[in-house]
């Protein structure tokens, strides 16, 4: 294992120290140091958004912290959820006052604490619950609802965030969440492993001339595994899986994001969003905002997911409005 690091226990909190030191809109906060903030605190008569999740993400979780998206977000180790107390400290300096929406990923651990954190909180704060499901690779569309939370997650971030900026309540934050959600698939493809820091092998293996279609982001398993194949045909395919998909009641408009997972090159992400959009075009959807980049990886795995956010009016505005955080602005 190679890895820019001192001691495997103390990589994610020098992490965070490096994040804030070099972002001065965040700032380390909590109990245990393991909640990253706004600097300038919650915006009393605002809904607040706090999230969570574990690190080895980056920018995913704790760095979508800013205007127009997160006001807090509780990290755990790597690829750990954040504990208890670290979920209760992200809810109560998430709070303005009008209450707070937890918007996190589906997965076990980050329910069970996030679920505890609000029922010892619930005399004194107001919360609801919107879990990102947009992995499609991860369950059957008749069980969506076991779907995992990926890349897609960020559109509810920039959307219930841009929603709860009008001042809108909790209630109002918490539907146009779900909402994005519901519009939002996500497939993702793996070439390679990442190495959880302190860990004495890979997360996986798979072969040099190998892919897997639809592992998750900390090597779930996927569909299918095979040879390496031109980028175009995998991006057909990811393209195919994920229009099969689309909502009953799609528009004509749709933002895309093509995202790597921690190893890949811009190129390479390029080369597949070229494919997308001619593919996307020829369906007839006319591309919003496309994003092409690293918004959620997975350590070092080398790999990439699309996610297409089948987009409404309001969904339309509320993605293009003024957002502001270390690693994506909008406006």
């Amino acid at each position: 294992m190679k890895k820019l690091m001192n001691a495997p226990a103390d990589f994610v909190d020098q992490a965070l120290d490096g994040l804030t030191l070099a972002n001065p809109s965040l700032v380390r906060d909590g109990e245990n140091g393991r909640v990253i903030r706004r600097a300038e605190g919650a915006r009393k008569g605002k809904v607040g958004i706090a999230s969570g999740g574990g690190s080895g993400h980056l920018p995913l979780f704790t760095g979508y912290v800013g205007k127009g998206l997160l006001d807090t977000c509780s990290i755990g180790n790597v690829f750990e959820g954040p504990n208890v107390g670290s979920c209760m400290d992200a809810i109560k300096l998430a709070h303005g006052g009008r209450g707070v929406l937890r918007l996190y990923g589906n997965y076990g651990g980050d329910r069970m604490n996030f679920d505890m954190a609000g029922e010892m909180l619930e005399d004194e704060i107001r919360t609801t619950t919107v879990l990102g499901t947009d992995d499609i690779a991860s369950a059957a569309p008749e069980e969506s609802q076991k779907r995992r939370g990926v890349a897609g997650i960020i559109y509810a971030y920039k959307i219930a965030g841009a929603k709860a900026e009008t001042d809108a309540d909790l209630d109002e934050v918490t539907e146009i969440a779900a909402r994005a959600v519901s519009a939002t698939r996500t497939i993702g493809v793996s070439l390679a492993p990442c190495q959880v820091p302190g860990s004495a092998k890979p997360t996986f293996t798979i072969g040099d001339d190998e892919i897997e279609m639809g592992m998750g982001i900390h090597g779930e398993p996927g569909i299918w595994r095979n040879k390496l194949k031109p980028a175009d045909e995998i991006a057909d395919e990811m393209l195919d899986r994920l229009l099969a998909e689309a909502p009953k009641n799609a528009g004509s408009e749709v933002s895309i994001l093509v995202n790597g997972l921690g190893a890949t090159p811009l190129e390479e992400l390029f080369i597949l969003y070229r494919r997308a959009a001619e593919k996307l075009g020829k369906s007839g959807l006319r591309i919003v905002q496309p994003l092409v980049g690293n918004y959620v990886t997975s350590m070092e795995m080398a790999g990439a997911s699309i996610s297409l956010c089948f987009l409404d009016d309001e969904l339309k505005t509320l993605l293009a409005a003024p957002a502001y955080c270390p690693f994506w602005r909008v406006g």
